[in-house]
């Protein structure tokens, strides 16, 4: 793989790392393949908790060791007793807590000091009791901090593992085996899901009641998930996000292999009310929730039963590439009905080519309905109608097929069928059915579910599950297109500290709001256009600056305090002469005076008077409880409130995700052209947005901000006003709402130097990196690639788009890949000279690999990779680092010593082990 024998030193970058708040956390293997359970509270008194759970689990797989603890008992349930779950001898994988509210932080903190490695809380009592329960939770936390403990609850049922045989719970049976992951956090839901999958044999790998999710939330399960071979979906009933990076985080990298599907209850508007501008107005808790789950990949529904027909639907059809869906029927009103469903969720019926329009002409009745839905009339037999839905999803032009069978006529429900299993995988395109009826068409429904085609009793539900299925897809297409890099992104080297500066001088002189010019300049340190401002504080120099700006002018009142300049008459527009400003500056210093007071008058802004041929929108940002910082796009000017056309996305963005985020607006197909107008350019409102993101994330002082309007014509793009507000000057920095999908480590990039001169920078993968990363597979030798991969992999598997995806689309939560970036003299273009990367085993131990292209290698780089790997791993909380390594790969375990890995003999006698104590 490398021939790196350089004697360079290893360099310690100057990275200060806080102290742990609590110990790395451990996996859940433990948790939820235990092998040894104690059940604390045991007992064999009929009717209650400790005698249901403690039974469970004793009807478990018989290698489990199962101890009851219980201080007043020396035998339950036919089992010897311990009084303390210290004196089981041992240790212990699983502790079940079923004791009363009051006696938990104890029972946790004994757990903790005799190194149970995870527990379930059963016992209620807690948070949702009030202040007294919120206090004993802080208690659970304090102990927790203590070891390394995984704890899912309070307040929670428990949970089963069907495949291991294991159930955890108070509730009586054991569904059957399956791949459905199902997370709740209502208990009462998780029993009558529980009786309602008996009763339709649908089977489960894992049932998992969280509770207060006190410790273990969404993103550590769906982690663990996310992992678990014998899981192919995930479903969960949400009521709280709880850690909303951790569970975007995971959600967003195990999402491109797994579908995970929410219901999330409690839709809710009241979050916006409080807010004091256009965007805070604009963004309803709910809408961020909506945001949040498109941008991590996650599809929600809204009713029950859709969780599940998902579930169903993704695992067995191939997912469409477009909403356009083409529907074949025996009856005129079904497809009606499945139309307006279809229209009311999102999608869009498919346009028959002529080709396929003449195909159907020449079998179908003449009275067939000529267009989609595709009625074949109640005369058409199996043949006919079988024959139709082949031609239909041939069609280039549909993206997925819906057949619909009405117990009428001459088409045989229960042939139809049989005829119909070949399109089950065929076309490359979701195919689902709706065979309505019951007895008549129990058969047909039974060989097409048996075949793969997912059935609904009623056509409006089936064409809702294929715009869901789209939705999906574009959510994952968001997550996975590779973007494209911006040029001029980073702001200039001292536009960070300049902002800073603008906004902690705000904050010290008591203010929150920025004015209009400092709002403006501020915006324009990050690569927004501004229109021309200046700010005049008397008659005379608003005079002296518009006739410096040309007229005609625009006169602004200029206010430290005034968010809103129209609710006080503060703005005058076309001024032509000097004798109209000076009417102009005394008429809004009138106003502001009459309205609001005269303190609040700082003077006016003079700016041109444009031309507004374009489209007036809307940018800006403001923080949601749950989620952080968010990005509002839309239309924009004075009726940006009444008109409500914009969309949400969470920061940081890239070309990918902002286009995505205008797409969600009724104003983009404006944007792009319509009615002879020419189309603005989108690629530059694309990097204006993603510069507007960075923004928002570098700088968490500021609380929310308005760019409205922003200008947009096919020639430039122009902020015509801007508005800033800041956080309290009281506000503790710890309080700080932090994004909830972690920004670009730029931490973690340094400038090196190769032992030939050659001047590198060594930084963290980013999306954008794909197109380098194909280049870069070229310049490796069949050797290099056999030494890194154990084996020969083709250059076209090497690059396909879904292996790169899991190298630089990471969310750098669980390990990431660094990459030595050069840039070319001659020509200005970058290459990837080699890549080092560690990826997470568990919470504590994670793999570490290096790669340098065969030109490159020999002159250090590699060592300094794998160096590099090791401290931003230390940086991020891992203990420790492994990696295996071919023996014959002398040059590689020489890099591996030189850092400082010990390395050992493999059962395998072809490959060595290396670890690396952190």
């Amino acid at each position: 793989m490398l021939n790196d024998e350089s004697d360079t030193p290893v360099r310690v970058l100057p990275y200060i790392s806080k102290p742990l708040a609590r110990p790395p956390r451990a996996g859940l293997e433990p948790l939820f393949l235990p092998r040894s359970i104690a059940v604390i509270g045991a007992t064999d008194r009929e009717g209650t908790v400790g005698r249901s759970v403690l039974s469970n689990v004793l009807s478990s797989q018989p290698q489990i060791k199962v101890f009851a603890v219980t201080p007043t008992r020396d035998e339950v349930l036919g089992i010897k007793t311990h009084k303390r779950i210290a004196d089981i001898p041992g240790g212990v994988d699983l502790a079940l807590v079923v004791t009363p509210a009051q006696t938990v932080p104890q029972i946790v903190a004994e757990c903790v000091d005799a190194g149970v490695r995870s527990a379930v809380v059963i016992s209620a009592g807690f948070r949702e009791q009030g202040h007294d329960g919120a206090a004993l939770e802080d208690e659970i936390k304090k102990y927790l901090l203590r070891g390394s403990l995984r704890l899912i609850g309070p307040n929670c049922m428990g949970f089963m593992n069907p495949t291991a045989g294991l159930n955890a719970t108070f509730a009586k049976e054991l569904p059957q085996k399956g791949s459905v992951a199902f997370l709740s956090q209502s208990g009462a839901l998780q029993t009558a899901i529980l009786d309602w999958s008996r009763k339709e044999q649908v089977g489960f790998s894992a049932i998992v009641s969280t509770g207060s999710m006190l410790d273990v939330g969404w993103g550590d399960l769906i982690y663990h998930f996310g992992d678990d071979p014998h899981t192919k979906s995930i479903l969960l009933y949400m009521e709280s996000v709880g850690d909303a990076r951790s569970f975007l985080s995971a959600a967003r990298e195990i999402a491109l292999s797994k579908p995970i599907i929410v219901i999330k209850a409690g839709r809710s508007e009241a979050a916006s009310r409080a807010a004091a501008s256009h965007t805070g107005a604009l963004t309803g808790s709910d809408d961020v929730l909506d945001a949040a789950f498109r941008r991590c990949g996650v599809l929600r529904v809204q009713n029950i039963a859709d969780l599940f027909y998902m579930a169903e639907v993704l695992s067995k059809q191939p997912r469409p590439r477009g909403p356009r869906l083409t529907i074949v029927t025996n009856a005129g009103g079904p497809g009606v009905l499945a139309t307006d469903a279809l229209i009311a969720t999102g999608g869009t019926l498919s346009a028959l080519s002529t080709h396929s329009l003449r195909e159907l002409d020449t079998f179908l009745s003449p009275h067939w309905s000529h267009a989609n839905p595709v009625d074949v009339l109640a005369d058409a037999d199996a043949d006919r109608f079988v024959k139709a839905v082949d031609i239909a999803s041939k069609d280039p032009g549909s993206d997925g097929l819906l057949a619909i069978i009405a117990p009428q006529g001459h088409a045989d429900p229960t042939q139809v069928a049989e005829r119909m299993k070949p399109y089950a995988r065929g076309s490359g395109k979701p195919v689902v059915a709706s065979w309505m009826g019951g007895d008549g068409v129990a058969k047909g429904i039974s060989i097409l579910n048996t075949a793969g085609i997912p059935t609904f009793s009623y056509p409006d539900t089936a064409a809702r599950a294929f715009t869901y299925m789209w939705r999906y897809t574009y959510n994952l297409r968001g997550l996975y297109e590779t973007p494209a890099l911006v040029e001029a992104a980073e702001p200039p080297a001292n536009a960070r500290a300049e902002v800073d500066r603008v906004v902690q001088s705000v904050r010290a002189s008591g203010r929150t709001m920025l004015n209009e010019l400092e709002a403006k300049q501020l915006i324009a340190r990050y690569g927004i256009p501004v229109v021309d401002t200046r700010a005049a504080e008397s008659e005379e120099q608003a005079v002296l600056l518009a006739s410096e700006i040309g007229y005609p002018v625009v006169l602004k009142l200029l206010s430290n305090t005034i968010a809103h300049k129209s609710d006080v008459d503060g703005v005058r527009l076309s001024l032509e002469n000097a004798s109209q400003v000076r009417s102009a500056y005394r008429a809004i210093q009138a106003a502001v005076t009459e309205k609001a007071g005269a303190h609040h008058f700082a003077g006016v802004t003079v700016q041109p008077m444009l031309r507004r041929d374009g489209y007036e929108l809307i940018l800006g940002s403001s923080v949601d409880a749950q989620f952080g910082p968010v990005i509002l796009f839309g239309s924009g000017g004075v009726m940006v409130e009444v008109y409500r056309d914009h969309a949400l996305a969470l920061p940081p963005l890239n070309t990918t995700l902002a286009q995505r985020l205008m797409e969600q607006t009724r104003i983009f197909s404006a944007l792009q052209g319509v009615r002879g107008r020419k189309p603005i350019n989108l690629s530059a409102l694309e990097g204006l947005l993603v510069r507007f993101s960075q923004l928002v994330v570098e700088q968490p002082w500021i609380r929310e901000i308005d760019i409205n309007p922003l200008l947009a014509t096919p020639e430039h793009l122009l902020a015509l006003d801007a508005r800033v507000l800041v956080h309290e000057s009281t506000m503790d920095p710890e309080q700080l709402p932090r994004p909830s999908i972690r920004p670009y480590p730029s931490q973690y990039a340094w400038e090196w130097q190769l032992k030939d001169g050659t001047q590198v920078t060594i930084r963290p993968i980013r999306p954008e990196d794909e197109p380098l990363m194909v280049q870069f597979h070229t310049t490796l030798s069949e050797r290099s690639v056999y030494l890194r991969y154990f084996c020969s992999l083709s250059l076209s598997t090497r690059v396909e788009h879904e292996r790169l995806v899991r190298i630089c689309f990471g969310s750098y939560d669980r390990g990431f890949a660094l990459v030595a970036d050069r840039k070319n003299p001659e020509n200005g273009h970058h290459q990837v000279l080699g890549v080092g990367r560690f990826s997470a085993i568990n919470r504590m131990e994670a793999e570490a690999a290096v790669l340098v292209s065969d030109r490159w290698q020999g002159r250090g780089l590699g060592t300094e990779l794998l160096a590099g790997v090791a401290r931003v791993a230390r940086e991020e909380k891992f203990q420790r680092l492994s990696g295996e390594i071919l023996r014959d790969n002398l040059a590689t375990q020489a890099i591996f010593k030189k850092v400082g890995f010990k390395l050992r003999a493999m059962d395998d006698p072809s490959s060595v082990s290396a670890l690396l104590e952190l």
